[in-house]
Parts: C-alpha cells; sequence; structure tokens
C-alpha cells in the first residue's frame, strides 16, 4: 500500500478549480480578439463573411496577448483566393529567432462560393475587402471580413450628427423615466 494512503495525516488535495471569470475571456469567446473601429467610420459596411485565417503558432499566442492591430488592414482577391494585408500582429512576448514578421500577407479561408461572390462584388466600383475583427470561435482564429464601399467626408459628418442625435434621444428618454 503506497504511505501516502496508509498514513490518514496525509491530507489529499483536491484539484484546483477555475471560476468562470478566471478564464481567458479571448480563448473561450468572450470577446473580440481585435477590432478595427474605423472600419465603420470611413466604410459602408453591407454584406459580413466570416473566414477562417491561416496562421503562424506564434501569431495565434500573439492574438492571445491582445497584439493584433486591424486599422489599416484590407483584403486582396487573387487567382481564386482571399488574402489580409496590412494586418499588424505583434511578435510573441516570448518568441526567439523564428518569431513572425507583423506585417506578412495571411491567407483568408472562405469557401469557393463566398470567393465568388465576393470577386463579383469587389468588380464593382467602389466595393472593397475591410477586416471588421479577430476573434475565437472554439479554439481557431477567425476574421470578419465586410464588403465595403468608401465614405465622403460629408458622409462621416452625417453618421457622426446621427449618432450624436441617437444618443441625445436615449438621454431624453432616460430623464423623462427617471421623473
Amino acid at each position: 500500500m503506497p504511505r501516502s494512503l496508509s498514513n490518514p495525516t496525509v491530507a489529499h488535495q483536491p484539484k484546483a478549480v477555475v471560476k468562470e471569470k478566471d478564464r481567458d475571456p479571448v480563448a473561450a469567446g468572450k470577446r473580440d480578439a481585435a477590432f478595427n473601429r474605423s472600419a465603420s467610420f470611413n466604410y459602408f459596411l453591407t454584406d459580413k463573411f466570416e473566414a477562417g485565417i491561416s496562421l503562424r503558432g506564434t501569431e495565434v499566442k500573439s492574438i492571445r496577448e491582445g497584439k493584433a492591430n486591424l486599422k489599416d488592414a484590407y483584403g486582396l482577391l487573387k487567382d481564386g483566393e482571399c488574402f489580409l494585408l496590412n494586418a499588424h500582429i505583434g511578435p510573441f512576448s516570448h518568441g526567439n529567432a523564428m518569431n513572425h514578421d507583423s506585417l506578412r500577407t495571411r491567407k483568408l479561408l472562405l469557401h469557393k462560393q463566398e470567393v465568388r461572390k465576393l470577386e463579383g462584388m469587389t468588380k464593382q466600383k467602389g466595393f472593397t475587402l475591410i477586416p471588421v475583427r479577430l476573434y475565437f470561435r472554439n479554439g481557431r482564429v477567425k476574421c470578419e471580413i465586410a464588403l465595403a464601399k468608401g465614405k465622403q467626408e460629408w458622409d462621416k459628418r452625417a453618421t457622426e450628427r446621427k449618432r450624436e442625435a441617437d444618443s441625445e434621444a436615449k438621454a431624453a428618454v432616460a430623464r423623462s423615466q427617471r421623473q
């Protein structure tokens, strides 16, 4: 008989219980790993697609650390494939000489019919592909890309005025409910 089992003074310690609030929210899929704030400000976003993204191991670890930036990123269709350009994923903090290049071109994984639809739409004047967010789904990094058309300066001002009017209306409703 093992000594610890025969000795009643040795207490067996239970396994550590990880509480829901202590889990990594990015790994659990509860929040975006990266979000492109300027996308809805600079573009009219029409159709959105979920795409897988071909990454290296250090890139996934960097995204989990929150080192991804989609501000200047865009999608490109070439030879029936979709690529993500200018997406900055910072180097992994514990990486070595084999760490990834921060601005490398990454392949987006889409179904063939989705690629054909995007090719048809981007050939229309003014449409482009913009990544909206990076997030985790079942442990895999996904990229939400949107078919977008650029806004003019007056469009941006109109959007800002509408946003301010909506927030003022919500504040007025909240004030009236308090009284």
